[in-house]
């Protein structure tokens, strides 16, 4: 009877066991892992798609600028923003008394994309207003006064995102520093001190002053000139400030854009006769190099011979390796990662995330990811083999760009999946 029961034993935990190795890599042996098969060979079609209309509202940052690129054409961005009372119902005084030094957009480095050459800036006055119940694109635009609020004669400006900026006696995180005319300044004062609701609420403020358009308008730029710039304008250190005297002792007021104000970038690309346009126009280009950029060019990889799995395979690991053109040195470096998304359907219209980053390697000029969820979800038929949808990362708040070699490339490096699977 003893051995009867330790025999049941035995096969009750043999069962136990077979059943948890179904469930994913982690509960698997290692001798199950020594003997999966692992092939190199999948054969990867590569293409870029088109995205027109992209929401930008509230990102993590904004972005200003413009610069022409080899490959991808030109870029332009400029950022519409409302503006906040730092404090309701100020206490200016006289304003008799009062002597405006001078109104500056301080504006706080999150990044930058490009080189830094100078360029021409331009900022309006909205006559629209923006709302946060609104989703403003790519697109969107806002109507504006035809002055530009920058003084005549200081448009132009380098910017310096690497050091410090110094502020009267202060340094303090790299800032674009953009003076604005000091009449507006001065009818801010006029405005709090007449009597009017205009600053006992910022609703009161908001419907007063709609907000600002800062833009560039750097005309026609050389191939390779120009940069995008990064800004976060929750950050504190982001503000209007007016820098005034009253009675000779010197003074500040702050109007804020943090989380609670309307944002939204702008961004138009022309890419005439450039390298990407002709790949969106012919497919098939892009088997040689392909492409993804932020604000509008996603890379496609199919992988057909996924296809050829059944339901009985369990994938251990699905690497895929995306080289890239990349010199040291160049002013167009790719991030740090890539995200990856599919489509559920061939015919639904937005994507699925998988959840996984395809990580840069400087040394090896690639993007790489473990893709053994998406594989497996292909395999299961959980979604349809629709390819997958690469794209940087920080697609709707950057000016990144990325060449990758197609199969066909005439580089070294191909793009592969590697992918090591057991049978059950």
């Amino acid at each position: 009877m003893r051995y009867l029961f330790l025999l049941l034993l035995a096969l009750a935990l043999l069962a136990c066991k077979k059943k948890d190795q179904l469930l994913g890599k982690e509960l698997l042996g290692p001798e199950i892992l020594l003997n999966g098969i692992t092939s190199d060979t999948f054969y990867l079609a590569t293409s870029v798609i088109l995205e027109d209309s992209m929401v930008t509202d509230n990102a993590a940052n904004v972005v200003l600028g413009s610069y022409n690129d080899p490959k991808f054409g030109v870029f332009n961005a400029s950022f519409y923003t409302q503006l906040r009372l730092a404090g309701i119902n100020p206490n200016f005084g006289d304003p008799a008394s009062i002597v405006v030094d001078s109104f500056i957009l301080g504006l706080e480095y999150a990044g930058y994309y490009g080189a830094l050459n100078t360029q021409y800036f331009e900022v309006f006055e909205l006559t629209e207003s923006l709302s946060n119940d609104s989703t403003y694109y790519q697109f969107s635009t806002k109507t504006h006064s035809s002055t530009n609020l920058i003084p005549a004669g200081k448009e132009s400006i380098t910017p310096d995102p690497l050091n410090y900026t110094i502020i009267g006696d202060d340094s303090v995180q790299a800032q674009l520093r953009i003076p604005l005319d000091t009449n507006l300044a001065k009818q801010f004062i006029t405005e709090a001190t007449n009597g009017s609701v205009t600053f006992t609420s910022n609703t009161n403020f908001q419907g007063y002053f709609k907000g600002l358009l800062v833009q560039t308008n750097n005309g026609a730029q050389s191939v390779g000139q120009g940069g995008v710039f990064y800004f976060n304008l929750n950050d504190p250190g982001t503000k209007l400030t007016i820098y005034y005297r009253q009675d000779g002792v010197e003074k500040t007021y702050d109007f804020l854009m943090n989380s609670t104000c309307a944002d939204f970038s702008h961004v138009e690309v022309s890419r005439n006769g450039s390298a990407v346009e002709q790949v969106i126009s012919n497919p098939s280009q892009g088997l040689q190099e392909f492409y993804a950029q932020a604000f509008g060019i996603r890379a496609k990889v199919l992988i057909p011979g996924l296809n050829q799995f059944s339901e009985n395979q369990l994938i251990h690991r699905a690497e895929i390796h995306l080289p890239i053109q990349f010199q040291l040195g160049s002013k167009y470096k790719p991030g740090s990662s890539v995200s990856f998304a599919t489509k559920k359907t061939a015919a639904s219209q937005g994507y699925i995330n998988t959840g996984v980053l395809g990580v840069y390697s400087e040394s090896n000029k690639e993007f790489s990811a473990d893709l053994k969820s998406y594989v497996q979800a292909v395999i299961n038929e959980d979604i349809e083999n629709t390819g997958l949808i690469v794209s940087p990362r920080f697609f709707v708040n950057s000016a990144e760009r990325i060449i990758f070699n197609g199969p066909n490339t005439i580089n070294k490096m191909r793009p592969k999946i590697i992918i090591t699977y057991t049978n059950f």
